[in-house]
């Protein structure tokens, strides 16, 4: 060996041994590693023999699944031409059915669906767990479709064509291997393809950088590259932006999580586009671009405001000249939560003080002009599917109290039909929901909801579980769950949800408001709605829950290390826990732009609440349950596993249960949620009850 690899070798080594030696967890990181799964089993074993023999467990396992298999659920629709395709789970189809039916029967009491694709059927023939991760048509006769699987759940995909006229996978069609990948038809012989094509290919954060162009039957290698981002890119892709028949090539560069680039790809050029690198392209209609502003963006005199919706002439903007025009401007209590469009109309969900509103918009004579549509107020309405051919939409309404109804919509109408809803899992009128407010450490209102029986005596001891997220501009919104209504409100529990600072409920601002070196902002206020459901005796910390996933489970983990005095249990669900390494493990590189860079002076504010740097030995911490997924290629299992490990070799008693497929989602089956609602309601009721 020459002496230059040698001494390669030689520090690599010596930096893997320190490495050890700061974290001698590092071998949990190993996602099928031999040791790594033998924690998993054996504390998976452990926690069920705990949680699985409690006296409610069974009930709460049944009832969960009694509601997630229901045949009377709604079938939500997906409109491509002239069907509406669903993808359908229950007992029958564990691993589920992709199917469509037309419009007009969809709309009757007993639709007459035709399978497509039947994922248990192909899981058997291809000796694979097949997880439906959705398709997406070719326009405009949707009679071909580029259908994702994913091997256990992850993000990661295997690429199929699909023949919806022969009703089968195309011999010879564009397939690609499984990736992380951005896929969409250009034309029924060309594909805009972003996927991992061998070396330097993908970005640190694990996704595309290359854009290409793949012409049917030729061989991925000879795809034309039309765009090259840096491997520093969390993504760089292409796709379609449609305007009727028009179709433009358009190309994002996103070089952090809330920043791109972006561009249109004309006459074999790549043309950029002036608009800010943090607003958001919402569509286009009309030659009207649509943009959402997350800064105020100053153009000729003019400031459009933070949290603004604007609309440029497409052409102009492509030849560099700004004709832009204001659509809707959101006061201090208001945010857009959604924005989708017709052939003709433009359409706004709202948020108002946490509660949606819904408006259509027209353009005309130079300006738009909005209509509020006539939808169920006091609730969270979800824009769904519109048809791209006529002015027809489906949208959804729910909160707390109130199951999930489906309604049908023409957007030159202020009236909507009701076309299906939810069965009532349990009876609404013995509950009340309240909104409160309390003041944050910096002075700062923060809103929460708390669902109760109007029985509910506030005298500190009903059990409440405190659920809330807290970032990536995610707003928590009201919603109705038929689980949580009969595992928890009807057994005397309290729910309460928290609308802190770093989610979306009040636009870009109160998500900035903890983003970096403000992020103890959300943890302040969570901490703060905390207190305050105690000062208020609606609980006490003997008997108050909570829980979170994903960044809402970096928030558990930094709200148990830092005030393990005001909670007696804490679900984690997939967390973000070791923040010093956050970025080296799967897709963490790419949310730096929400926490910061570790390897860098960012260091100095992450140190102060990452969890898995902050738990130490001398501090009675609640027996906190960790919940993750093998399969989970976005938020790295890892994270869960070295905190339990590291817990528990400090003597404190945790609950660790780990699903062996599910991807971020925790669970791929109908079997596998019920499973995982049971085991944290079963763990919830063990800690909190009277």
């Amino acid at each position: 060996m020459k002496k230059a690899a040698w001494l390669t070798l030689f520090f690599l080594s010596n930096i893997y041994t320190m490495m050890a030696q700061e974290d001698p967890y590092l071998w949990l990181e190993e996602v099928d590693g031999a040791n790594a799964l033998e924690f998993v089993q054996s504390h998976n074993k452990a926690t069920q023999e705990v949680l699985m023999q409690q006296s409610n467990y069974q009930d709460l396992f049944n009832k969960s699944l009694a509601i997630i298999n229901a045949t009377d659920r709604i079938a939500f629709p997906a409109i491509y031409g002239k069907y509406i395709y669903n993808f359908w789970q229950d007992q029958d189809h564990v691993r589920g059915i992709w199917r469509r039916t037309t419009s007009t029967s969809y709309q009757s009491a007993n639709p007459t669906w035709e399978t497509l694709l039947d994922l248990d059927a192909l899981s058997k023939v291809d000796n694979a767990k097949w997880v439906f991760k959705g398709a997406s048509g070719l326009y405009p006769n949707y009679d071909r479709f580029i259908v994702q699987l994913s091997k256990g759940g992850g993000d990661a995909v295997v690429i199929k064509e699909y023949d919806a006229v022969a009703k089968k996978f195309i011999t010879n069609g564009f397939e690609l291997p499984e990736s992380k990948c951005s896929v969409s038809y250009l034309d029924v012989n060309t594909l805009i393809v972003g996927t991992d094509f061998g070396k330097g290919s993908m970005t640190t954060s694990g996704y595309p950088r290359i854009v290409k162009l793949w012409k049917r039957g030729t061989p991925l290698s000879s795809a034309k590259t039309i765009f090259e981002g840096d491997a520093s890119d969390v993504s760089d892709n292409g796709h379609v932006l449609r305007d009727g028949d028009l179709n433009y090539l358009m190309i994002e560069k996103s070089e952090t999580f809330y920043s791109s680039k972006v561009f249109i790809y004309q006459n074999n050029k790549v043309i950029p586009l002036e608009i800010p690198e943090d607003a958001n392209i919402r569509g286009i209609l009309n030659n009207q671009l649509i943009i959402n502003l997350k800064s105020d963006w100053k153009v000729e005199g003019q400031t459009y405001k933070q949290g603004a919706a604007i609309s440029a002439n497409f052409t102009s903007l492509i030849n560099g000249t700004k004709d832009l025009h204001l659509i809707y401007e959101p006061d201090a209590f208001s945010s857009i939560e959604d924005l989708s469009q017709t052939k003709n109309f433009l359409l706004f969900n709202i948020l108002n003080n946490v509660k949606s509103e819904l408006y259509s918009y027209a353009f005309g004579n130079g300006k738009w002009v909005a209509t509020k549509v006539n939808a169920p107020d006091y609730g969270t309405i979800g824009l769904g599917s519109t048809d791209e051919f006529s002015d027809d939409y489906f949208y959804t309404y729910q909160n707390f109290l109130t199951p999930t109804s489906l309604y049908s919509a023409t957007a030159n109408t202020t009236n909507t039909k009701l076309i299906k809803a939810l069965p009532a899992y349990f009876n609404a009128d013995k509950y009340k929901v309240e909104q409160f407010k309390m003041k944050s450490k910096d002075g700062e209102m923060i809103p929460y909801f708390v669902i109760s029986s109007k029985e509910t005596k506030y005298d500190g001891n009903n059990p409440t579980l405190l659920n809330a997220y807290g970032g990536f501009e995610i707003p928590e919104v009201p919603f109705y769950s038929g689980v949580m209504g009969q595992s928890w409100l009807e057994k005397g529990g309290v729910f309460v949800l928290a609308n802190i600072r770093g989610g979306g409920e009040f636009g870009p601002k109160w998500h900035q408001a903890g983003l970096k070196e403000k992020r103890q902002n959300i943890y302040n206020d969570f901490h703060g709605v905390a207190e305050d459901l105690i000062a208020r005796k609606i609980t006490s910390p003997k008997h108050l829950g909570i829980m979170g996933g994903s960044n809402g489970g970096l928030l558990m983990g930094v709200a148990f290390t830092q005030r393990p005095d005001l909670y007696n249990a804490v679900v984690c669900q997939v967390p973000l826990l070791d923040m010093k390494r956050f970025n080296k493990l799967l897709a963490g590189a790419s949310w730096m732009g929400e926490y910061g860079d570790p390897d860098t002076a960012d260091w100095e504010f992450i140190k102060k609440y990452s969890p898995y740097q902050n738990v130490n030995k001398d501090t009675t911490y609640p027996e906190v349950f960790f919940m993750t997924s093998t399969r989970d290629d976005r938020v790295h299992p890892g994270h869960a596993r070295k905190m339990a490990a590291k817990m528990l070799d400090m003597g404190h008693k945790v609950y660790y249960y780990e699903n062996t497929e599910g991807g971020h989602g925790g669970s791929a089956t109908n079997d596998q949620k019920a499973k995982f609602y049971a085991l944290y309601y079963a763990y919830l009721w063990m800690k909190l009850k009277a």
